[in-house]
């Protein structure tokens, strides 16, 4: 049983990346000709394309891919939840989807800015995928420059952010008691 559970988060995990990834780009007007937008783009349009005739955009947001964000972990939940023989409180399975929607999306940035570091070693030139990152990580980046300019060369505004988004997750972990569990 505990192989089949991985097996099904891992799903709907990679799943909610996409999605979240899909309502990143938008918010960042990142390039979507780009291959990596395309894919991301692609991956979500048959399920998106129809919530969009129900739930409109609502001014930057696209509220039809963050309704799917949503629909997702509650579908691995409840998913979860039944394989487990668990009962399933409705209440606490919403407010776990906001939890994990949020925390899936600071996973999802802490991941791009490690990436976005390794990359600035080793990259030789411009590679798609490292524009679509330097896109969604920037407006991030940016406001902590301002405050904490780079100094000798080295960008601190990286290690800024991540510390702040693992104290976000600390304290969030004391307040939300299965936010640990996620």
């Amino acid at each position: 049983m505990n192989a089949l559970s991985f097996l099904v988060s891992t799903i709907f995990d990679l799943y909610l990346m996409v999605v979240i990834l899909r309502i990143w780009l938008q918010l960042a007007r990142a390039d979507f000709y780009n291959p990596f937008s395309q894919f991301i783009v692609k991956a979500t349009h048959p399920i998106v394309k129809p919530l969009r005739r129900i739930f409109p955009a609502m001014g930057g947001l696209d509220t039809a891919s963050l309704l799917l964000a949503f629909v997702v972990v509650i579908l691995k939940v409840v998913i979860l939840s039944l394989m487990a023989g668990a009962a399933i409180d409705v209440v606490t399975v919403l407010l776990f989807s906001v939890v994990s929607v949020f925390k899936e999306a600071g996973i999802l940035l802490f991941w791009m800015l490690i990436l976005r570091a390794i990359l600035s070693w080793v990259s030789q030139g411009h590679n798609p995928i490292e524009l679509v990152i330097t896109q969604l990580t920037e407006p991030f980046l940016a406001p902590i420059r301002r405050f904490i300019p780079a100094m000798g060369g080295l960008d601190l505004s990286f290690i800024v952010l991540m510390i702040l988004l693992n104290f976000i997750n600390i304290l969030l972990a004391q307040y939300v008691p299965f936010w640990a569990m996620i």
